[in-house]
């Protein structure tokens, strides 16, 4: 999955979203190890401090592990990763149910579209 920025939110949080993406899909799995602060910096090119930044929230939050004398690896607790992940999918559905009533959709229409996208999607 390619680094992508856009201009209306800070890096930093942007990074922390796509790490923990790349960690949800299984591109950095379980007690994978991360490359360098420096290696992911430029492959994301970004600012070393401004990924250094982001790693530190991962690891607070127990997504990431340092480990003082070889480097980040990705938590082995699945169950941790499954409620990180299980957090963020309901905090997306929350902002699309809100936006759909601003819109000015009930509930069973929102529901009915979201079933006929599903059947287009089986297709």
């Amino acid at each position: 999955m390619p680094w992508d920025f856009k201009s209306d939110r800070p890096i930093y949080t942007q990074l922390i979203e796509q790490i923990e993406l790349k960690i949800f899909s299984g591109e950095y799995p379980p007690g994978a190890k991360l490359p360098s602060v420096r290696d992911i910096a430029q492959e994301a090119s970004v600012n070393p401090n401004t990924m250094q930044r982001a790693l530190a929230k991962l690891e607070e939050d127990g997504l990431v592990i340092t480990h003082r004398t070889s480097g980040r690896s990705i938590t082995e607790d699945i169950e941790l990763i499954k409620k990180a992940k299980n957090q963020l999918a309901k905090q997306q559905i929350a902002e699309f149910l809100e936006k759909m009533k601003l819109m000015g959709f009930e509930k069973t229409e929102t529901l009915a579209l979201i079933t006929d996208m599903l059947e287009e999607m089986k297709k």
